[in-house]
C-alpha cells in the first residue's frame, strides 16, 4: 500500500468522524426548550440546570473540542510527511528494497626484475549461488551431483555469508566447461546457480621463490580489527571474505597489491533475495609490482639448495631436508634469489586450504615449510663468525696480524680440566690470525675468546658483532624478519633464571664458545649475508630489499624503491685486508678437493665454512661466500641443517648458484672430503 493511498483512507475517516460529531451535536441543540415526559407545563431551561441532558452536551462539546484538536495534529503531520519529509520517507524506502554488493578488484602482478611474471592472475570459471538455493533440497543435490560434490559441502559453501549477505556464495572454482555448457542447457533446473569469470591468482612457476612472493587467503577477524586501529585516510577499508596477503610480499606489499573494489546495486525483495540488478561501478586492478629478483638465479639457488641437501644426506646425514639461500647484490643490497627448503606450493592456498594441508605445511617434522628459512630462521653462526671476532680482537688489541699461535689440537688454555679440542684433533701447528681464518683454526679463537674474558672489555666481542648488525633486524621488506642473539653476561643471568648464581655467572668458556660462533649465539642467513657484504665492500652495508619498483597501469614506473646504507663499519684497510685475503684462503688453500670447485670459474671469490654442533644432531653446515674478489658484486651465503660440514653440504648450493650467474657450471667431480669445515 503506497502513501498517499494510506493518507487517502485516514482522511476519509476523520470527515466521517467529524460527521457523527456535528450530527449529534444538531439534534441535542435542536430546541430550547425540554419536555417532560411525565405531562407537566413546559419550562425554560437555563439557570443552575443540572440535569443529565446538561451534562451531556457539555461533554459533548469537549469531546469536539479534543477531536479537532487530534484531527488538527493529524492533519499537520501529513502535511509535514508530504511535502517536507517526503526525500526522506522515499529514500528510505529505496534503500529497503536496494543493496550494493562489492566486486572484488584483481590483484596486482608481481614481476621478477627483468618483467618475468611471478604471480599473475587468471580466469577461472566459478560457480555461484544465491542464498536461497540452501532453502530447496532438490536444487541443493542437483547442484551437488553436477559439481560432483557432497551435498553438506554445497550447503556448507552457500551458508558462508562473510562476502555479505545479498552476495552470491561461491561454490566451486576452475568449473569443467563441460559443467558450464550443461548448467546452461539446463537452466530451469538450476534457477539459482550462475557461472561467473572470476579472477585467481595464478603461480606460472609453480614453488618458484613461493617463501618470497608468500600466499592470499581471506580476510581474518583479527586483521578486520586492526584495521580500525589506524588513523590513515588513505588506508584500504577491507569487508569480511575480502582477499589479502597473508605472507610474504602479498602481505607485505599488500597496500599496493590490494585493488580498489567495485559496486554492483542489487533490487531485494521483502526477504532480502535479490530480484535484479542496477546500476555497476567497475573494480580497478591492484598496481604490478617488479621485484629484486632474478628468475634464473633463483631458480639456480633453489636447485644449488637441493643439491646441498642430497649431497648431505649421501654424506651420511638422512635427517637433513631443511636449508636456506641467498643471493645479494653487494653494490646496492638487492636481493637476487632467496631459497628455502622445504618449498611449498601457493597455489594451494586459493580458495581455502584444509586444516590437514596448513598442518603438514607448518610442522616442524615436516621441516616447517612455510618458514622463510634466510629470513626468519636462527641459527648458531659457527666459524663463519670467525672474520668478524678477528676484527673484534685487533680492534681491542687482544691480537695484531703478527701474533702467532700453536694449535696442537687441544687447547688448555683455562687450564687441563677445562680443555677444548680444536675441530682439527691433529692440530693445525703454527696459526696466525690470517692462517687461523683460513684454517678455521680453534685453538686461535679460543685464545682471542680467552683474551677478551680476563680483559677490560670482556664484552668486546659482543660490542663488535652488534657494530656489524648481528642481534637486530635488518629492515628488509619482508615479515617475519628473525633478530638473532647476542649473549652476554646480563643477558645469561636473565635467561638461566631457575639456575644458582654460580652457574648463570659468565665463564670463560662462555667466551671460547662465542668466539668460534657455538653456544647461545643466533644469526639469520640474511644477517650473515649483510656481515659478509660488509666484508667484501671493506665497511659499507647496504639494507637489503626485495622491491625494486611499482608500476602504473600504463606500463610505466610509479615509484623505485630508495637504496640506503644500512651500516657503515669503520676498520682500517689493512684489518679488512686480513680478514678477506684469509677468506680467500677458505677457498683456495684450506682443502684441495673444495678449491677444485671454483678454480674452474675465471673469477676469485672469497669465504667462509662453518658447522654448528649441537648435541644428539648432526651439525648445521654454512658457506659464505663474495666476489668477485677485487670488485665485489655478489654475496652468497648457504645454510643446511643437519647438514654436517659446511664444505661438504653447503657449498654446493654457493658453487651452484655462482655457476648460473657467471654460466660455469662446476665441472669438478670431486668430493669434498672432511679436511675443511
Amino acid at each position: 500500500m503506497s502513501l498517499a493511498t494510506l493518507i487517502i483512507i485516514i482522511l476519509i475517516v476523520l470527515a466521517v468522524i467529524v460527521g457523527v460529531f456535528v450530527f449529534l451535536s444538531l439534534k441535542e441543540g435542536s430546541g430550547r426548550f425540554t419536555f417532560d415526559i411525565g405531562g407537566h407545563a413546559p419550562t425554560a431551561s437555563g439557570g443552575q440546570d443540572s440535569s443529565s441532558e446538561t451534562t451531556f452536551k457539555a461533554r459533548l462539546t469537549g469531546l469536539e473540542v479534543a477531536a479537532g484538536a487530534v484531527i488538527a495534529a493529524l492533519f499537520a503531520k501529513l502535511w509535514s510527511m508530504q511535502l517536507m519529509s517526503s526525500g526522506d520517507y522515499a529514500q528510505k524506502a529505496e534503500s529497503n528494497r536496494t543493496r550494493t554488493i562489492s566486486v572484488e578488484a584483481p590483484r596486482g602482478r608481481i614481476l621478477d626484475r627483468n618483467g618475468i611474471a611471478l604471480v599473475t592472475n587468471r580466469a577461472s570459471l566459478t560457480a555461484v549461488a544465491e542464498s536461497a538455493v540452501n532453502d530447496d533440497a532438490v536444487e541443493v543435490q542437483l547442484v551437488a551431483n553436477v559439481l560432483g560434490m557432497p551435498p553438506i559441502a554445497v550447503r556448507r559453501k552457500i551458508a558462508d555469508s562473510s562476502a555479505g549477505a545479498q552476495s552470491k556464495r561461491v561454490v566451486a572454482s576452475d568449473v569443467p566447461r563441460r559443467v558450464y555448457a550443461y548448467l546452461a542447457e539446463h537452466s530451469d533446473f538450476y534457477s539459482g546457480i550462475d557461472i561467473e569469470e572470476r579472477a585467481q591468482r595464478s603461480y606460472p612457476f609453480g614453488q618458484l621463490a613461493a617463501h618470497v612472493l608468500g600466499y592470499t587467503g581471506q580476510i581474518t577477524t583479527d586483521q578486520l580489527n586492526a584495521q580500525g586501529s589506524t588513523d590513515d585516510e588513505s588506508a584500504i577499508t577491507y569487508e569480511s571474505g575480502d582477499t589479502v596477503g597473508q605472507a610474504g610480499i602479498e602481505y607485505q606489499y599488500e597496500s599496493v597489491l590490494q585493488g580498489i573494489r567495485g559496486e554492483q546495486k542489487v533490487y531485494v525483495d521483502a526477504n532480502g533475495r535479490v530480484t535484479s540488478y542496477s546500476t555497476s561501478v567497475p573494480a580497478t586492478n591492484g598496481s604490478d609490482i617488479m621485484l629484486t629478483i632474478d628468475k634464473a638465479i633463483q631458480q639456480a639457488a633453489e636447485d644449488g639448495l637441493a643439491h646441498a641437501i642430497q649431497a648431505a644426506i649421501e654424506k651420511g646425514n638422512p635427517a637433513c631436508k631443511s636449508g636456506a639461500c641467498i643471493v645479494l647484490d653487494a653494490t646496492n643490497g638487492d636481493v637476487l634469489a632467496m631459497a628455502s627448503a622445504p618449498k611449498f606450493d601457493p597455489g594451494a592456498f586459493i580458495g581455502g586450504i584444509s586444516n590437514s594441508d596448513w598442518d603438514a605445511l607448518s610442522s616442524s617434522t615436516s621441516g616447517n615449510p612455510l618458514m622463510n628459512k634466510p629470513v626468519s630462521g636462527q641459527y648458531m653462526s659457527a666459524s663463519t663468525i670467525k672474520p668478524v671476532n678477528a676484527l673484534a680482537a685487533l680492534d681491542y688489541g687482544i691480537a695484531t696480524p703478527e701474533t702467532g699461535y700453536d694449535c696442537t689440537g687441544y687447547w688448555t688454555g683455562f687450564g687441563a680440566s677445562f680443555g677444548q679440542y680444536c675441530w682439527l684433533h691433529t692440530g693445525h701447528g703454527y696459526m696466525t690470525l690470517q692462517s687461523g681464518i683460513t684454517n678455521s683454526c680453534d685453538t686461535v679463537f679460543y685464545e682471542i675468546g680467552k683474551g677478551f674474558y680476563y680483559s677490560d672489555h670482556n664484552e668486546g666481542m659482543q660490542d663488535t658483532m652488534k657494530k656489524w648488525g648481528l642481534g637486530q633486524a635488518t629492515g628488509i621488506d619482508l615479515p617475519s624478519e628473525g633478530i638473532g642473539r647476542v649473549p652476554t653476561p646480563e643477558w645469561k643471568h636473565d635467561y638461566y633464571s631457575s639456575y644458582s648464581d654460580e652457574d648463570r655467572k659468565w665463564q670463560g668458556g662462555d667466551s671460547t664458545n662465542l668466539s668460534i660462533g657455538q653456544g647461545d649465539l643466533l644469526v639469520s642467513p640474511l644477517q650473515m649475508a649483510c656481515v659478509y657484504m660488509g666484508i667484501a665492500n671493506r665497511g659499507t652495508i647496504w639494507r637489503p630489499h626485495v622491491l625494486k619498483s611499482v608500476l602504473s597501469q600504463a606500463g610505466g614506473t610509479v615509484s623505485e624503491y630508495n637504496v640506503s646504507v644500512l651500516n657503515q663499519v669503520s676498520e682500517s684497510d689493512d684489518e679488512f685486508t686480513l680478514v678477506i685475503e684469509g677468506c680467500k684462503g677458505v677457498v683456495y688453500e684450506e682443502s684441495a678437493s673444495m678449491a677444485s670447485h671454483f678454480t674452474n670459474m675465471k673469477e676469485t671469490f672469497a669465504g667462509k665454512t662453518g658447522s654448528g654442533e649441537k648435541t644428539g644432531e648432526a651439525a648445521t653446515g654454512w658457506f659464505c661466500c663474495f666476489g668477485p674478489v677485487d670488485s665485489p658484486k655478489y654475496v652468497c651465503v648457504a645454510v643446511v641443517e643437519n647438514g654436517g660440514f659446511g664444505a661438504t653440504s653447503a657449498m654446493y648450493a654457493v658453487r651452484d648458484t655462482l655457476g648460473a650467474i657467471y654460466n660455469e657450471p662446476d665441472t669438478s667431480t670431486t668430493s669434498v672430503d672432511d679436511s675443511t669445515r
